[in-house]
């Protein structure tokens, strides 16, 4: 891609510890010059296609920042620690850390950013586990691209609100993360590959997947290291995350005219539609026909 130059204006409005070297870019700018008592702001953010020449080199950085790798490669230096830059890394910094920012020239990063200031920045870090100078993984690897985009596309509407939004969302972000974290230690074991081969079976076949021993067989696995796979790696039994897909897709179901619940049960791939109802109450807390009441 070739390289887009900014223009003497772009220049001059743009933060200076923005790179040059980017082919292209949607950024929005909200305070550069934020107060120091407000909870949480959002000083700014965006997306950045970077050029094979793009590299950062900071000392410090005057905000606390979270960047994301949609598609690319690269590599970072927060501090002393180093780490690659593929689909799917999240990393953060702020002020007291240094930062070395590289791409690999035959396949440079696309990623995302936002950064933002607040007495309460830190403590959002730390919940959703993404302490300054740390980079982690985000499974699956675009799980954080549609909270960034309406992040994005909040941050550029020049409304009244649209500031307090952009923290809304910036805080939905860090939720988003939190669930979706897994540390790059264990992204890069043969066991977090076996679980994400596991998952994605359960999302393709979940309609006729039946039992643990199913899936457990089907994946290669035996059902007792499914489980440990799911207690490391998720926060739901695989069973568990069966039915919820099962349930979802009922919901679905139920919401279309003429809908039985006994036809849903079966497509379900409950024989019983007692069992199916008594199943469905347990996760959302009403009967199927509840479900229709409500709509």
């Amino acid at each position: 891609m070739k390289s887009v130059k900014p223009s003497k204006k772009e220049m001059v409005t743009s933060p200076c510890f923005f790179s040059t070297d980017v082919a292209k870019a949607q950024r929005f700018y909200l305070d550069l010059n934020p107060p120091a008592n407000r909870r949480l702001i959002v000083v700014c953010g965006g997306l950045e296609h970077c050029t094979s020449e793009y590299a950062i080199h900071r000392s410090s950085f005057p905000f606390y920042s979270i960047e994301y790798v949609a598609r690319g490669h690269g590599s970072v230096k927060l501090g002393n620690t180093s780490s690659s830059l593929r689909p799917g890394r999240v990393f953060s910094y702020g002020p007291g850390i240094s930062q070395k920012i590289t791409v690999d020239p035959s396949d440079p990063l696309v990623k995302y950013f936002v950064d933002f200031s607040g007495t309460q920045a830190g403590t959002l870090l730390r919940s959703c586990g993404l302490l300054p100078g740390r980079v982690s993984e985000i499974f699956p690897a675009t799980a954080l691209q549609p909270l960034f985009d309406e992040l994005i596309h909040a941050g550029l509407q020049i409304r009244r609100g649209s500031a307090e939004l952009c923290a809304k969302l910036l805080e939905c972000l860090a939720l988003r993360i939190s669930l979706s974290l897994a540390p790059i230690e264990s992204a890069e074991t043969r066991a977090f590959a076996t679980y994400q081969r596991c998952l994605q079976h359960i999302d393709e076949f979940s309609l006729r997947l039946q039992t643990l021993e199913q899936i457990a067989d089907e994946c290669h696995v035996s059902s007792a290291y499914l489980c440990r796979l799911f207690q490391q790696f998720d926060h739901r039994s695989p069973y568990q995350y069966l039915l919820r897909l099962k349930m979802n897709f009922a919901v679905e179901r139920l919401q279309q005219p003429g809908a039985l619940v006994k036809q849903v049960a079966s497509e379900c791939g409950f024989s019983d539609p007692f069992h199916f109802s008594r199943v469905f109450r347990s996760v959302f807390g009403l009967s199927p026909a509840g479900i229709r009441v409500i709509r």
